[in-house]
């Protein structure tokens, strides 16, 4: 490592990135889906607030802490955001604690296998007995890597990741994320950042203290080598990029570890709204076959609440998961059960206040929703790019929107408001469609196609 900082001190920088001329009007969103002309600009080198609690700065770590291996991924990954990642390791890390930094490209013939399999290589030629994994456009903040290791040797079998920072894609500003934030799905396993509810902040006496998580953001942990390969490493095949956190996720909790987020260790990371690279079945098709073999492998009789909220994923090929399943019964894994009841009970909530599921009226008909019908689920359809749920409580919603009725006249117009609980202009309505444009409520005639609902189960 000390040859390496060597070496950057007679590197020229700025004849590096300026390979690449940029012409009149050419878009510098292009390429990466960042400002990459903006990046080149900034120095790799530059300096950024250390967002840290002051308490953090109080903090002392053993002297013992053990050296890692860096692993970092890249496809086609911008010059100047690749250099500045390497450059924040190498001036905001003590050496000592650095055993080597891999850089993992991928090969470019590998179009369906990508960035997973190459941190799969990545640690397979780490020396090191820890794996750091970090993304090819991050920027590591000031002793960022100290707590991390900190908690790995206090117990291997936790696996852990920093509060990740946000670098904007426009403008490549450091800014501070809230420490307050852990990770969270839905059951279509869409990640989302959710803020600590009331009760789990008020058991936070001190703000330096590690936050469990359910599940981490994928791109940024700290692991041990060893319990990384008795946990199966990750599943080979697997496609790409995406869905890849919840498989490790659920597998490490289920399966005696931890997941933690460090608010001590802080990681900026650009957020892009678009993947620059080329998913040759698509970017959905691609999330689909990954997260529904995380689905099949690990979610047991649960995966009926992922299909009936992802209904797409329905007959999709996901290739043999076999391998899979006998790693989980080798390592005499929790069941998905545990999981909720234990990890994420958030989740069985959020199942028994909203029921059901996504779906579309057939032909444009209107329908009628029987009170006293109980899924586990069912299918009606208003649209085919609209995802719609009918919940235990009789509403019909979309995300925080319900449809929704002023007054019970026939006649009245159909709305989507926020939904309330216990409103019954809200629930059990009869609707009927008077044009593509606008749905109406009527009194109920039993012997009326246009007002029977089809529910079909999944």
């Amino acid at each position: 490592l000390a040859s390496l900082l060597a070496c950057f001190g007679r590197f020229e920088e700025r004849r590096y990135l300026s390979a690449r001329k940029w012409k009149g009007g050419e878009d510098p969103y292009r390429l990466h889906a960042f400002n990459q002309r903006e990046s080149e600009r900034i120095p790799s080198d530059r300096a950024v607030r250390d967002t840290r609690h002051y308490r953090c700065l109080a903090l002392r770590y053993r002297p013992d802490l053990p050296p890692t291996s860096i692993i970092i991924t890249f496809h086609n990954e911008a010059r100047s955001t690749l250099l500045r990642t390497i450059r924040s390791v190498l001036n905001r890390t003590p050496v000592h604690l650095v055993h080597e930094i891999i850089l993992q490209r991928g090969k470019p013939k590998e179009t369906t296998r990508g960035l997973i399999r190459s941190r799969i290589r990545g640690a397979d030629v780490a020396q090191a007995g820890v794996l750091t994994f970090l993304d090819s456009h991050c920027e590591v903040n000031k002793d960022w890597l100290l707590p991390l290791l900190q908690r790995i040797k206090e117990d291997p079998t936790r696996v852990v990741s920093p509060v990740i920072d946000i670098i904007n894609l426009d403008t490549f500003a450091y800014v501070a994320a809230s420490s307050d934030l852990r990770g969270g799905f839905d059951w279509s396993l869409h990640f989302r950042w959710e803020q600590l509810s009331p009760e789990q902040k008020a058991k936070r006496l001190d703000p330096t203290e590690p936050i469990k998580t359910p599940i981490i953001a994928g791109g940024l942990f700290v692991i041990d080598k060893a319990w990384f390969n008795h946990l199966g490493k990750y599943d080979s095949a697997m496609d790409i990029w995406g869905g890849e956190n919840f498989e490790i996720s659920f597998r490490v909790w289920m399966c005696g570890g931890s997941l933690e987020i460090i608010p001590c260790s802080r990681v900026g990371h650009v957020f892009r709204k678009k993947h620059p690279y080329v998913f040759p079945e698509g970017n959905a098709n691609t999330y689909i076959k990954n997260t529904k073999r995380t689905a099949e492998v690990w979610m047991d009789e649960f995966k009926q609440y992922y299909y009936a909220a992802r209904p797409a994923a329905q007959g999709r090929p996901y290739g043999n998961v076999q391998s899979r399943v006998e790693l989980r019964k080798k390592l005499k894994c929790h069941s998905f059960k545990w999981y909720l009841e234990n990890v994420y009970p958030e989740l069985r909530k959020l199942q028994e206040n909203t029921g059901a599921k996504e779906v579309v009226l057939p032909n444009q008909e209107s329908s009628k929703i029987n009170p006293d019908f109980k899924p586990p689920f069912f299918r009606f359809f208003l649209s085919p790019l609209q995802e719609w749920t009918y919940t235990y409580n009789h509403q019909v919603r979309q995300q925080q929107l319900c449809l929704s009725v002023y007054t019970l006249f026939p006649g009245s117009q159909v709305q989507l408001l926020p939904c309330k609980e216990g409103d019954n202009k809200q629930v059990s309505l009869l609707i009927h469609l008077l044009s593509t444009k606008e749905l109406v409520i009527n009194p109920c005639e039993s012997t009326a196609m246009s007002q029977r609902w089809d529910m079909v189960m999944s």
